[in-house]
């Protein structure tokens, strides 16, 4: 009899409580065209029948504003009885089908471009694909495929394709050769993302580098033509903290990368490389955005003339010119002030004013090589965007850096997104 009561009095408590929570009765998608309804509520934590809770709500709304496809989204919550309340997210879409054009000059001062496609929402369901064509005195192109969400909310896979040739400079003993430089890879990454803002990747990738001498100095050090096919390891960590307004970003992120490299051929060592940039936005009123990266890598420190990380124009100094140098570490800093100057309807016309600032480690060299000044390159400069605020990173840039340091030159650099 006395447990009979006991149940019965936690029966009745139970209910009590759970009558006195406000539920979920009904769960609506609305303003979506092109992005799948079913893929929304498969990716969301809110679900009909669910207790009502707004940190939830909020988790939602942040991650979907992550996805290509959405422009913006919002929510509203609509009282139906006194525990029961129906949520509504709205979607306003990106268009995903977007072509690109970056132009610029190869190393010899000719013209080059990359034009491509690239369609962020295949089949509805935040899947990524698309590829380029690259002139930059050979021909390039790659394909890419990326689904973030192909096995569940949590699980994804990418697989990338590229055969791209490029006259690059090799610098040894204080002189410079151009090479023909040919890399044709074939990579495959398994997607995790653990939660709203944390991702891992991790894969592999096989690919073929191909260098063939084509002018400049010579050394019998320096092979005039190499072949070599190589295994790749990969491994990104992903901590995403930003919250996007349109245009406008706000909050801290950190982006890692290591990479494992083995080669086929004894006269290249297995090496590793790797990479943390670090970014920080913050949002000035209305109109100001002020964007940081802090970028910091090392890689093996062999004396090599092909060492990974490059001084580059569209990479990490505007205005230093295309690939005037290499290092087996890198320190960058990319500082920029944008302000918004015009806005109507879906277009934005942005300035910005940037510092690039950066050092390298000479091949073979000592972590004093950050600090010599040979090594340290310093560009301000001033620039423009043209976004569109309804297709996805359809910002057009052009920027003018003039060089502060020793040796400096300055130039136009143009692209397809911010720079960072």
């Amino acid at each position: 009899m006395r447990i009979a009561l006991i149940l019965l009095f936690t029966g009745l408590f139970l209910g009590s409580m759970n009558a006195q929570n406000k539920m979920v009765s009904e769960f609506q998608i609305q303003g979506n065209k092109r992005l799948k309804t079913v893929f929304i509520k498969n990716i969301s934590d809110v679900k009909a029948g669910v207790v009502l809770d707004s940190a939830l709500i909020a988790k939602d709304i942040k991650r979907l504003k992550f996805l290509p496809a959405v422009s913006h989204a919002y929510f509203e919550v609509v009282k139906e009885t006194e525990s029961m309340y129906k949520v509504v997210y709205h979607i306003i879409e990106h268009f995903t089908l977007i072509p690109s054009l970056n132009v610029y000059t190869t190393n010899d001062d000719e013209f080059a471009y990359r034009i491509g496609l690239h369609e962020f929402n295949l089949l509805g369901r935040n899947i990524g694909f698309g590829g380029f064509y690259q002139k930059d005195i050979y021909s390039s192109y790659a394909v890419n495929l990326r689904a973030p969400y192909l096995f569940s909310n949590t699980f994804g896979l990418a697989v990338n394709y590229q055969d791209l040739t490029t006259l690059e400079p090799v610098f040894f003993d204080g002189s410079t050769a151009d090479y023909r430089y040919n890399n044709e890879s074939l990579e495959v990454l398994g997607l995790y993302t653990v939660n709203l803002k944390n991702r891992i990747e991790g894969g592999i990738n096989y690919f073929m580098e191909d260098y063939k001498y084509v002018s400049g100095a010579t050394s019998d050090q320096v092979p005039q033509a190499l072949n070599v096919h190589k295994w790749l390891l990969k491994l990104i960590y992903d901590y995403n903290g930003l919250d996007y307004y349109y245009h406008s970003i706000s909050g801290f992120r950190s982006l890692f990368t290591f990479q494992y490299v083995t080669s086929t051929n004894d006269m290249l060592p297995d090496f590793f490389i790797a990479w943390n940039d670090l970014f920080y936005f913050k949002r000035l009123g209305k109109h100001g955005n002020w964007a940081n990266r802090l970028r910091m890598g090392l890689s093996s420190n062999d004396k090599t003339p092909f060492a990974p990380f490059s001084v580059d124009n569209n990479v990490n100094i505007r205005g230093v010119g295309n690939t005037i140098d290499r290092g087996t570490g890198s320190i960058v800093f990319n500082t920029e002030y944008r302000h918004t100057l015009y806005e109507k309807g879906w277009f934005v016309m942005q300035g910005n004013a940037f510092i690039d600032s950066g050092t390298w480690r000479n091949p073979g060299g000592k972590l004093s090589d950050f600090t010599d000044p040979d090594n340290i390159k310093v560009y301000s400069g001033l620039g423009l965007r043209f976004i569109h605020k309804k297709i996805y990173n359809a910002i057009f840039r052009i920027d003018y850096g003039h060089g502060l340091t020793k040796g400096a030159t300055n130039g136009l650099v143009f692209g397809i997104g911010q720079y960072f």
